[in-house]
This record gives C-alpha cells, sequence and structure tokens, in this order.
C-alpha cells in the first residue's frame, strides 16, 4: 500500500506541469473577472478592424474599472502615460513630442541599437555556452537604446542598471510573477526630475505637463512601455528562432526573410493580449462610454492556414498586411504606436548581432506572455565555425526543460496568489477613478 502511494503521488507530481499552469491561469481569469465585475464588449473578428480604426474608440481610462489596475501596474504617473491618456490637448502634445523625440533618431535607429546590443553581448562572449533568460539580456540593449534616444548620449551602467530596474519591477507585476516595489520606479522619477531641472533633455517637452509630469512621461513612455514591450518583441523573435533550427540556418545562409520571421512571431506571439477602449461618441448600436475589448490573439490566429504553426514562408505569398488579420503595432487611424517604424528596422539590427556571436538552442516551453522570460542557450560561434555551431548542449537543454516545467508549477501559483492580491489591491486604491472624480470635482468648482 504504501508502495502504491508512493507511486500515485510521484505520478500526480509529475503531472502537474501538463495540467496545473492552464488550470491555474482559468481560476485567476475567473477570480479576476469576479472582482472587476461583468465589464467590456467582446469584440467580434469581423468588427475588429472597424471598430478599432473608428475615431470615436478613442477613449482610454475614464470609466473603465480596468482602468484602476492597469494604473495600478503603470504608477507613478499613469495620469500622463501616453497609451493611457484621454484624447484632448494633454494627449495631443504628449503624442505629438513622443513621435519627434523618435523621428529624430530615425535615421541613425539601426546603428544605435546594433552598437547597444554589441555592448550587451559581448559581456557574456567570454563563456563558450551561456544560459541566459532573453528578456533579460534583450533588456539592457533597448534601455541604453532608449536612454540616447531621449538624452542623445551613450548610457553610463548605473543609469541603465536605474531603467532597468523599474522596467522589469512593471512587467514582473504586470505578469503577476511579483509585487509593485514603488521605490524603485520612484527613484527613477527623481533621477528625471534632476535631468529636466539640469536642462540635460535635448528635446521641448510638453510644456501642458508640470516637470514631475514632463518625467512620468519619459519614464512611462520610453523607460516602461518602450523597453518593455521592445525586450518581450526580441525575446518571442529569437526564442522563435532558437526553437526553429531550419529558420535559424536559413537566415545565417540568407535562404530565410528575417523580415518574414519577425512578422510570423509578431503574428503568433502579439504584444498584446486583450487591448481595451472606450468610445467617447456613439458608434452605431454601441453607446458611449462602452468598454470594447479587442483580443489580438484571436485576430492574428483567424484567417490564416494552420495559425498554431510557426510558418515564416506564409509572408512569401500573403497578400499586403492591411489584407490579413495582422496588426501588431495597432492601427494608424486611431492612436497609433509611434515607434511602428523604428521597432523593424531596431529589432532586425539587434537580431543579426546576436545571430553572428551565437547559436541560439532552447528546449523551453514558449508562450504569449512568456512569464519565465524566455530560457535560452546561446552558444559562442568561433571564427572558424561552419554556420551551425556543433557543441553537445544535450544536456543542457534537458535541465532547461526540467527546470522550465517545474517553474511552470511554482509561478503558476504565484501568479494566482500575487494577482489576486493586486487587483484586490488595485480596486481599493482606485487610482483612475479617484483621479477623475478629483477631475471632475475641480471643473464643477471652476
Amino acid at each position: 500500500m504504501l508502495i502504491a502511494a508512493l507511486v500515485a503521488l510521484l505520478v500526480f507530481v509529475i503531472s502537474l506541469p501538463f495540467w496545473l499552469p492552464a488550470l491555474v491561469v482559468r481560476l485567476r481569469l475567473r477570480i479576476f473577472a469576479h472582482i472587476n465585475g461583468k465589464e467590456g464588449i467582446q469584440v467580434e473578428i469581423a468588427q475588429f478592424r472597424a471598430l478599432y480604426e473608428n475615431p470615436a474608440a478613442n477613449g482610454r481610462s475614464r470609466g473603465a474599472v480596468l482602468s484602476d489596475l492597469f494604473w495600478y501596474w503603470l504608477a507613478p504617473g499613469p495620469q500622463v502615460h501616453q497609451e493611457h491618456l484621454e484624447p484632448g490637448e494633454r494627449y495631443t502634445e504628449v503624442a505629438r513630442t513622443t513621435r519627434r523625440i523618435l523621428a529624430g533618431a530615425h535615421a541613425n535607429a539601426a546603428g544605435v541599437a546594433q552598437e547597444c546590443a554589441e555592448r550587451v553581448l559581448a559581456q557574456i562572449l567570454a563563456k563558450p555556452v551561456n544560459a541566459v533568460r532573453l528578456r533579460d539580456l534583450m533588456m539592457p540593449i533597448w534601455a541604453e537604446f532608449y536612454y540616447e534616444m531621449v538624452f542623445g548620449e551613450s548610457c553610463r551602467k548605473s543609469d541603465r542598471d536605474l531603467i532597468v530596474g523599474n522596467a522589469n519591477d512593471v512587467v514582473t507585476s504586470l505578469k503577476c510573477c511579483g509585487l509593485r516595489h514603488m521605490d524603485r520606479r520612484e527613484r527613477l522619477t527623481r533621477y528625471l526630475i534632476e535631468r529636466i531641472e539640469a536642462g540635460d533633455v535635448p528635446h521641448r517637452l510638453p510644456n501642458v505637463l508640470t516637470v514631475e509630469e514632463q518625467a512620468w512621461y519619459l519614464q512611462g513612455t520610453f523607460f516602461n512601455t518602450a523597453v518593455v514591450q521592445s525586450s518581450e518583441a526580441m525575446a518571442h523573435l529569437l526564442m522563435a528562432i532558437a526553437q526553429h533550427r531550419d529558420v535559424q540556418r536559413g537566415l545565417r545562409t540568407g535562404a530565410v526573410d528575417l523580415d518574414h520571421v519577425m512578422d510570423e512571431a509578431l503574428r503568433l506571439y502579439p504584444l498584446f493580449g486583450v487591448a481595451h477602449r472606450i468610445t467617447t461618441g456613439d458608434i452605431g448600436n454601441i453607446p458611449t462610454g462602452s468598454v470594447l475589448l479587442f483580443n489580438y490573439p484571436d485576430l492574428h490566429q483567424s484567417g490564416f492556414d494552420h495559425p498554431e504553426r510557426f510558418d515564416p514562408g506564409r509572408w512569401e505569398t500573403a497578400k499586403v498586411v492591411k489584407d490579413v488579420n495582422h496588426i501588431p503595432y495597432g492601427v494608424t487611424a486611431n492612436r497609433a504606436c509611434p515607434a511602428r517604424g523604428l521597432m523593424p528596422v531596431t529589432m532586425r539590427a539587434v537580431t543579426q548581432a546576436t545571430l553572428a556571436r551565437f547559436e541560439l538552442r532552447t528546449s523551453a516551453a514558449h508562450t504569449r506572455s512568456i512569464p519565465n522570460r524566455g530560457p535560452c542557450l546561446l552558444i559562442r560561434r568561433e571564427p572558424t565555425d561552419q554556420p551551425e555551431a556543433t557543441r553537445p548542449v544535450g544536456r543542457q537543454l534537458a535541465v532547461m526543460r526540467l527546470r522550465d516545467r517545474c517553474e511552470d508549477v511554482t509561478r503558476s501559483l504565484t501568479q494566482l496568489v500575487l494577482g489576486s492580491y493586486m487587483v484586490l489591491d488595485a480596486r481599493r486604491q482606485r487610482l483612475c477613478g479617484r483621479y477623475f472624480e478629483q477631475q471632475d470635482g475641480w471643473l464643477a468648482v471652476d
């Protein structure tokens, strides 16, 4: 009996990675929905683009319970974060400033991205085989890149560490893998205020914002969102390349188009899960103030043959982008991503710099949320190497696979507990709701 019980326990433990994470995800979604209440209209695929482009679907924060949660994760300064500003003078001026900063750097962006990548990657060239987390590896590269975009100078390691600490804290809490640490974020805010007051920012910042709000704007737009999303996009791209050795070989020999690989990675692993917009006017029978929920993964799966497959070749025969369900950077007509022209150029440069130095191998799972941060082996290429390295790494890959499965279990439980706590805490603080109540109160007094 004892032996049978031990065997049953062993089978149960071994089976946990195969069913517990998915169960916990469903449970988390149920808990979040219960806490936040029933809110939002799920947009059908057939209406997705038309509604997303509609100028009346341009509200971001006011009137949505979900906004309290996003403001909680993006604090400090979510009220001036470009992604969460309401339409109006402040949004227009902030968006114009972001476009101006990025446009000024566009001509040299690929070169700057390559230099940033080479500096960071050089730190791990000493070892023949490096076990890394791709998101962690990419984050210093993009911290340096966006620092140079904002300040027009090379980034010191101390400044880079400050930015990475802030960005990592934001994305870790967003994925419910850890709690917020506001002291880390506020250190970056104080640093930015000092740099603004010292006249170190060579760009005209929005004059509709106070100095503190200007610091929050830079922090939220460039050193939260830009660093996090660029790092996650690169982690997905490199994970896909690591998992498909034929694609990696083709990229090295020129037989595979890197642009097609990027398109396919962003199709299969979109950076957004469900984006929400709040209607500021009636759209047909959808009344003003409705919360529209746009499911990016569902859209990117629709209309493709075998959509679950990673197949860069599909883009060789695909119609032009506007004719397929593929909008990795949103839509131009409504609150367009300011980096939509910059990202393909810079991602290409960072990818080429990485593949020139390393072969990538992974045995870890690859999901859209990339919660384990993209475990991967980087195998140094020697000058005499063939296009594909030949070092035996079977043991490291076996260990990586086992560790990744175990982390799926422990992480899932962590996300369930911490996610539930943060949702409750966000509902208690009501950062967004209280902000707009105060704004309305001031307007009433005026």
